[in-house]
């Protein structure tokens, strides 16, 4: 059977498909990846599969354009004849579910990673879009599966009437590889604190600034890391100025895009994720949990599925600067309380989290057997 998994870039089909990929092929499959162009679109290609570029804008709106993406979706989908298409973020969501429908693939599965910039954020562009997108959804997903990554998620939107006519799944996450993200040969504690994500406003950046400096005044060695890269494509994406402000201040290390994402996890005591918004199942935390890190995060969709409060981590409610410095001391202040709450962290993620089970329970929802061949 040909299977065609579609996301709005290679990065997200190579840090977080590929053990599907792998999972898919392992079983006797045909897979297909197809994104925007990028430069993991030759890695995968390096790995074995089958890479289609396809230009899609992250962020146009322009009525006429974002048409023809759907036409030229339909003509590849022509060309590939896939027997299953699975799509990942909202207009992959939309323009695939239309052209797979227009093309008559046999099986549509669709994942919502998150409910996005269009219904969750409160800006002026957000709630003029969110009745389209809202409206758009509820023709998209009909007679579709729909996988969500937390049960919130999946509430939000079969309130909103989209849900009716759709078969739906809650699986957590897209799991994580327990043999490569693994606690270090080290166990020697410090007094590094990492979070880690793309800069934006709905990550807390601001927030985990402010409790930096709190953090710092109480710990003056400790290291408060900050790694990742500003996303222009986002509305929500932090600019340079304000970046150089913080910087200025001093008190978080800003790391930038990094690819050495398994040093890091292994070298922090202290995992932090201070979303204001919410996720799907952040892939930060996921990773800093199979390294057996405490995890302090806010109390929104996605961290709360991951972070059992006061068993493997803390929870504190989002924007709040002052309560996520406190958590963040708490645990720096004693570290066998921390190295507890991580060794459950480690637990959970072996107990159902993996990326091998997510595959499989991602499988079923497509109707396969994860150790047959192809259909």
């Amino acid at each position: 059977m040909r299977v065609l998994l579609f996301a709005n870039t290679d990065w997200f089909l190579w840090n977080f498909k590929r053990s599907l990929a792998h999972a898919l092929r392992a079983a006797g499959h045909d897979v297909v990846l197809v994104s925007p162009p990028g430069e993991f679109g030759e890695r995968l290609r390096a790995d074995g599969f089958r890479w289609e570029p396809f230009e899609l804008s992250r962020s146009g709106t322009h009525p006429l354009l974002e048409l023809q993406a759907v036409r030229r979706l339909e003509a590849l989908y022509c060309a590939l004849r896939p027997d299953l298409v699975h799509h990942f973020t909202i207009k992959c969501v939309i323009y695939g579910s239309f052209a797979a429908r227009r093309t008559q693939v046999p099986r549509i599965v669709n994942s919502i990673t998150g409910l996005g910039f269009a219904l969750l954020a409160t800006t002026l562009k957000a709630r003029l879009i969110r009745p389209v997108v809202v409206a758009l959804y509820r023709r998209a997903l009909v007679g579709t599966q729909v996988i969500f990554q937390n049960a919130d998620n999946r509430d939000t939107l079969a309130a909103l009437g989209v849900l009716e006519r759709s078969g739906v799944h809650v699986i957590p996450g897209d799991g994580v590889d327990p043999a490569f993200f693994a606690p270090p040969a080290n166990a020697a504690r410090g007094k590094t604190v990492l979070m880690m994500g793309r800069l934006l406003a709905s990550k807390g950046v601001a927030e985990y600034v402010a409790a930096a400096r709190i953090v710092r005044a109480r710990h003056p060695d400790a290291r408060m890391l900050l790694a990742g890269a500003p996303d222009p494509g986002n509305p929500e994406s932090i600019g340079e100025a304000q970046l150089a402000q913080w910087r200025g201040v001093g008190a978080v290390e800003f790391l930038g895009q990094r690819s050495d994402v398994l040093a890091l996890q292994q070298q922090a005591d202290v995992a932090v994720l201070a979303s204001t918004q919410g996720e799907g199942m952040p892939r930060a935390l996921l990773e800093a949990a199979s390294c057996g890190r405490p995890m302090v995060a806010t109390d929104v969709p996605g961290c709360r599925e991951l972070v059992a409060h006061g068993r493997n981590g803390l929870l504190v409610p989002p924007g709040d600067a002052e309560a996520l410095a406190a958590a963040i001391i708490s645990l720096l202040d004693d570290p066998a309380r921390a190295a507890r709450m991580g060794a459950e962290a480690r637990a959970d993620v072996l107990a159902g989290l993996t990326d091998a089970r997510i595959a499989a329970r991602t499988m079923q929802v497509y109707g396969l057997d994860a150790g047959a061949g192809a259909a």
